[in-house]
C-alpha cells in the first residue's frame, strides 16, 4: 500500500489512479489529520508526501516519521511545486529518500517508487559484503583486508559502501556526491577522484573492487 499526502484534488487523483493502474495499491490524503488516522490502521509501503500542506506541512509529517522507531525506514518520496534548493536539502536532511516536482510525469513517478519499493526489499538482506580479502560490515562500520581492520574516513566508508550496496551498477561522479556529500555540497566532482584514490590505497590488494568506467565514473566489482 502507498499512501499520498496531497491536498490538491486533481493531482492526489492522478496519482493514486496511476498508481492503481499499474497493479499498486495506493491511497490519497488531503492532511496530515486524515494520513496519521489511517497510519495507526495501517503501516504502508511507501509515502508520497507534499510539502505545502493545509495545518501540518510535509517536512512536519516527514520529521515525525522519522523519529518514531515504527516508521524511521518507512521510504517517503517528497513530492510538491516547489524547487527551491532549500526545501530540497531539508527535506534530505530530515531523511526522505527521494524527491520529484509536481506536476510530476507519471511514468517518471512510477518508476521512481518502484525503485524505492525494490530498494526496501532488498534491505532486508545482511549488510555485509564480501570480495576476495576484503570485508564489509555496514552497520558496524567495520572494513577489514585478509583479516586486518582498515581504519576510514566517514566519506570514504561512504563511498565504499555505497559503491557495493550497488555492485556492478556504474555510478557518475554526481551521483556519488549526491549520494555521499550530499545536495548541497558545494565542492568539484574531482573530490571523488581523490577519495577513491587514497581509499584503494588503503584497500591495499583489494582495492581493484572499486573500477574505474573511462569518462563515466566508478563502480564495484562483484561481491557476495
Amino acid at each position: 500500500m502507498i499512501y499520498l499526502v496531497e491536498d490538491e484534488e486533481s493531482i492526489r487523483e492522478l496519482v493514486v489512479y496511476t498508481l492503481k493502474n499499474t497493479g499498486l495499491e495506493a491511497r490519497g490524503f488531503p492532511s496530515a489529520t486524515e494520513f496519521w488516522e489511517a497510519l495507526r490502521a495501517q503501516t504502508p509501503s511507501l509515502v508520497l508526501l507534499d510539502i505545502m500542506l493545509p495545518g501540518e506541512d510535509g517536512l512536519e509529517i516527514l520529521r515525525r516519521l522519522r523519529e518514531a522507531p515504527d516508521t524511521a525506514r518507512l521510504p517517503v518520496m517528497m513530492l510538491t511545486a516547489r524547487g527551491t534548493e532549500y526545501d530540497k536539502v531539508r527535506g534530505l536532511e530530515l531523511g526522505a529518500d527521494d524527491y520529484l516536482a509536481k506536476p510530476p510525469g507519471m511514468m517518471e513517478l512510477v518508476a521512481r517508487v518502484k525503485r524505492l519499493l525494490r530498494r526496501t526489499d532488498s534491505d532486508s538482506e545482511p549488510e555485509e559484503y564480501r570480495s576476495g580479502g576484503l570485508f564489509v560490515s555496514i552497520p558496524r562500520r567495520l572494513v577489514t583486508v585478509n583479516g586486518v581492520e582498515v581504519s576510514l574516513t566517514l566519506k570514504e566508508f561512504g563511498l565504499l559502501a555505497f559503491l557495493l550496496k550497488n555492485a556492478g551498477i556504474v555510478m557518475t561522479r554526481d551521483r556519488l556526491l549526491t549520494a555521499v556529500w550530499g545536495y548541497n555540497y558545494e565542492g568539484e566532482t574531482r573530490t571523488i577522484d581523490t577519495h577513491i584514490l587514497t581509499l584503494r590505497g588503503k584497500l591495499g590488494p583489494s582495492g581493484s573492487v572499486i573500477q574505474t568506467v573511462r569518462g563515466v565514473g566508478y563502480k564495484a566489482g562483484e561481491v557476495r
